[in-house]
Order: structure tokens, then sequence, then C-alpha cells
């Protein structure tokens, strides 16, 4: 969680919002297809893939397996396991939100004509994505749901009196 402290804002998300925001997705790209199938980019984009395929009566799902990690302060993406074989024409490629653009990029070079669609996007990686449905500022850090669990938050006023 070490990047976190580089963000100044949090956006926690709930599984309601999670899915109705993967709903609205689904409305906007049911007039684009029909689609040959979703490649999911894991592991962000496996729940939001999940519903696109519900709600657009997609059977055929895949994925794309793609590792970022720090390597003597370089950062490199690292293929796991590529996606269905062919530039991607027909398929939609699906993730929870596009960050830096570093795995979207990656995953772009592999399917260069899969229509791309985020739940969220940052304006660093917006570019790269054809279809999403929220934009937040690059200094905001994410929260989803399986990332976080319900637990008592002090009050603000509480907060503030012990820095006084």
């Amino acid at each position: 969680m070490a990047e976190h402290a580089t963000f100044r804002k949090d956006f926690p998300v709930s599984w309601e919002e999670l899915h109705r925001n993967a709903r609205a997705l689904a409305w906007r790209l049911a007039e684009m297809g029909p689609w040959k199938g979703i490649v999911a980019i894991t592991r962000g984009g496996l729940v939001p893939a999940a519903i696109l395929a519900r709600e657009l009566d997609v059977r055929l799902i895949d994925t794309v397996c793609v590792s970022t990690y720090d390597h003597q302060n370089a950062r490199e993406s690292k293929v796991l396991k590529p996606p269905v074989e062919g530039d991607g024409e027909g398929w939609l490629l699906v993730d929870d939100l596009v960050d830096t653009g570093r795995t979207a990029r990656v995953v772009r070079d592999l399917m260069p004509k899969a229509h791309f669609a985020t739940i969220y996007a940052k304006p660093a990686g917006r570019p790269l994505v054809d279809t999403f449905i929220t934009e937040v500022s690059q200094d905001t850090w994410i929260f989803f749901p399986w990332d976080i669990e319900y637990r008592y938050v002090e009050p603000i006023a509480e907060i503030r009196a012990q820095k006084s």
C-alpha cells in the first residue's frame, strides 16, 4: 500500500455502486455489439467482465493476465497469459480501471482492434480506452469492494480533536 501515500483522495466503491456502474457500461456497449466474446484483464477486470457477460448475453469469456512489478525502480509489465489469438476485432476487452495506462498499453498492443471498456478512468490512461463510465482524478485511490472490509471509522470531530 506504499503507493497509496502519494494519493490525496480516497474513493471507496461499494458492491452496489460497482454493479450499477457496470450495468451502465453494459447499456453503452449493447448498441455496439454483438461481441465475439469478452477478454477480462486480470484481476480487476474479472468482476466487471462477469457482469457485462450477463447483461450482454456473452458466453465466451477469456482472460489476459498481466503482472506489473518494480524491478530496480523501473516498472516492467509481464504477460503471464496472453489473450485469444488475433488482433481482437469483435472482442470486448474489460478492466475495472485504467490508471497510468501501463497495463492498458501492453494489452492494446496484444489486441489493437478490440473495444476496450473500463468502469473507471484516470486522465493518464483515458486515451487508451474506448468506453468508460466514471473519470476520477489522477491523485485518487479507488478502493474496490474486494479490497476493503467494513469497520468502525472515527467521526471527523474525534479525529480533529486528537490532532489538537
